[in-house]
């Protein structure tokens, strides 16, 4: 399994990146600025520079990727409501006619709840018009982070069943 994790440069995100590396799975990371690039890798993460803010450089980014995982519910500076929105809608097109099997959409943190609900419904309505499967993850990044690891690895669990394992 390949995973793209966007969002996942944080502590959880990199706790998230050694645990499937740990099984044996890829992961791709995205960050914004080179400077990240040791960190990622030495967590088990392929490095990929791009950002959600321009779903362009996300493009190639998708490429054999199984499980997308958009964890941006702590995101912060620039247009945190077009992450959630246009931007996740974007994305979500692209998924669309490709190996991603399953998205997780992390719908807790410290954006406004006003975004997290628009990319509730943006995933909700990729799910209906193009099939895609996903899952919600309701626990509050800002928490107990080894429950939000476990939350994180179930939801990834439940949307490949026993390929994973």
């Amino acid at each position: 399994m390949r995973a793209l994790v966007v969002g996942g440069g944080s502590a959880r995100g990199l706790a998230l990146t050694r645990a499937l590396a740990a099984d044996d799975h890829a992961v791709r990371v995205v960050t914004r600025t080179e400077e990240r690039r040791k960190v990622i890798e030495s967590a088990g993460g392929e490095c990929w520079i791009g950002t959600p803010d321009a779903i362009g450089t996300l493009r190639y980014a998708l490429d054999n990727v199984t499980v997308l995982l958009w964890l941006l519910g702590t995101a912060e500076g620039g247009d945190v409501a077009a992450l959630h929105g246009s931007r996740l809608a974007m994305m979500l097109e692209r998924v669309t006619d490709s190996t991603v099997r399953g998205v997780v959409y992390e719908a807790a943190g410290t954006v406004p709840a006003e975004a997290l609900a628009a990319g509730e419904h943006e995933i909700r309505e990729a799910s209906r018009k193009n099939e895609i499967p996903f899952r919600l993850l309701p626990a509050d990044p800002r928490g107990d982070e080894e429950q939000w690891l476990r939350t994180t690895l179930g939801l990834i669990d439940s949307l490949l069943g026993p390929e994973r394992g």
